[in-house]
């Protein structure tokens, strides 16, 4: 198992960084994750439990496919994704930080293919790095864009 946690403050209310990444994952999930290269819906209406998308991602120049649903959602506190024939779990957390809202994301990879063995160590780094960089970009684009929303 290969698993990674990162964390950030974004300097935002917990309820609008909560809509930025759950309410709107569909326009803004790209966008932090700029490896996605295509996500389409599968399942009609906002995310639920069940609801389920495909993402096409290049990562260090390789494309993937990838189905998913969600497999838990609590409301302003968490949201849970599971690949539906890949072994990946990815979790945002939400906690309160007086007017400010800590965000965790956590990625878990359940197990390597034989053949990816031999470069698990390298598979780890690319995991941990892939996490820091989640929540640099979300937090960058969420303070961005929200921050603005107040200015407005």
């Amino acid at each position: 198992m290969v698993k990674s946690q990162s964390s950030t403050l974004i300097r935002c209310p917990l309820p609008d960084v909560y809509g930025f990444v759950v309410t709107d994952f569909v326009r803004n999930y790209p966008r932090w994750s700029p490896e996605v290269k295509q996500l389409r819906p599968l399942s009609s209406g906002p995310l639920t439990i069940g609801w389920t998308a495909r993402q096409v991602r290049v990562d260090q120049g390789r494309r993937s496919e990838a189905d998913f649903r969600v497999i838990a959602l609590e409301p302003e506190r968490r949201v849970c994704f599971k690949g539906i024939k890949d072994p990946f779990v990815i979790t945002y957390f939400f906690e309160p930080r007086q007017e400010h809202t800590q965000l965790t994301f956590s990625f878990e990879l359940a197990r390597l293919t034989f053949a990816m063995r031999p470069f698990e160590k390298l598979i780890r780094f690319a995991v941990q790095d892939g996490t820091e960089r989640v929540v640099r970009d979300l937090k960058a684009l969420a303070e961005r864009e929200l921050g603005q929303k107040k200015t407005d």
